[in-house]
């Protein structure tokens, strides 16, 4: 089979294509054949040695397959359709071994395109907007990049549940699509004085929570953007990770509070992943999220994948495919 794999790490160009065996799997794995591979921006992460791996190394987390081979102890069928995302690593390859526990079911009326798409995204967006803080009706609340992947999943499950959501995007075709996607107001992120337009549209209030996964070059206007006692969702850093920060900053500022998740810890049991993907999957079903799969790259293109993803020439979804 082709896989994806790295034996340094850099910029997109140690993705290297090879050739690889594939063991049959043992007692409560699966293998899957993947039809639809979904491209992360944590996957740059891993690649570029931020979130460090041990080398050499495959890369990639979600996918969406048929289950080609099962080991002993496996309540799953050859032939039957699953997805996955914080499984393990390897999901950039033509099939891959992993626990059956971490797998999925594929409800009908989701194709593997859609499911490779949504549930790693879909369940970032339901452990921050469910869990990490329960954003309710009448709400106000900031998502800078507001026309990616996460954040357009993050528009609509959010504007379902009645909050008004404040967004910052890259350019004029991304605010048209955020505006599309549940967001009331849209910020060119170049634009200056975001705290103040904050200011103007909460009529001084500011926020009570603050979902940001960018990172460093939105992290303190982000925490401006707060109301005393606000909350602060650091999930990411697409723009690199923020300066060290003093502490002292979030009492100057009024109280706040801050929290660096990963969606790794809120789906860290079978029960957790499953009742995720399935809060995911019902809204897909129902109509509340629509995905948008505005990239698809033969796996062989993996680096210009990359490449495109990191220089913010994407927007929605974008899948590697085997």
């Amino acid at each position: 089979m082709k896989k994806v794999e790295i034996q340094s790490v850099g910029g997109p160009e140690v993705l290297r294509l090879v050739d690889a065996e594939l063991e049959a799997p043992g007692p409560g794995m699966v293998r899957v054949a993947n039809r639809a591979i979904g491209l992360n921006y944590i996957d740059t992460y891993h690649r570029s040695g931020l979130y460090p791996l041990p080398l050499p190394t495959g890369i990639g987390l979600e996918g969406a397959g048929v289950v080609e081979a099962i080991g002993d102890g496996v309540d799953l069928a050859v032939g039957d359709r699953v997805a996955y995302c914080a499984a393990g690593f390897g999901a950039y390859s033509e099939a891959i071994n992993l626990p059956a526990e971490r797998l999925v079911a594929i409800p009908e009326g989701i194709d593997f395109d859609t499911a490779a798409a949504v549930l790693l995204k879909g369940a970032t967006v339901e452990y921050l907007i469910q869990r990490t803080y329960a954003l309710t009706a009448g709400e106000q609340t900031l998502f800078p990049a507001a026309a990616g992947g996460v954040g357009l999943i993050f528009g609509q499950w959010a504007a379902a549940l009645g909050a008004e959501l404040i967004g910052t995007v890259s350019s004029e075709a991304k605010r048209e699509l955020a505006l599309a996607n549940g967001y009331t107001h849209c910020f060119l992120s170049d634009e200056p004085d975001l705290v103040a337009k904050v200011r103007e549209i909460t009529g001084g209030k500011m926020l009570p929570v603050v979902y940001d996964g960018v990172g460093a070059a939105t992290f303190t206007d982000s925490l401006d953007c707060l109301a005393p006692r606000g909350l602060m969702v650091s999930f990411g850093n697409a723009s690199g990770s923020p300066p060290p920060f003093d502490l002292q900053q979030l009492a100057a500022r009024g109280s706040l509070y801050i929290t660096r998740p990963s969606l790794m810890a809120y789906v860290a049991s079978k029960e957790e992943m499953r009742a995720s993907a399935a809060a995911v999957f019902d809204r897909v079903l129902d109509g509340r999220i629509k995905v948008t799969i505005a990239q698809r790259y033969p796996l062989a293109e993996v680096q210009r994948a990359h490449a495109e993803l990191e220089a913010r020439r994407t927007v929605g979804s974008s899948l590697l495919l085997p």
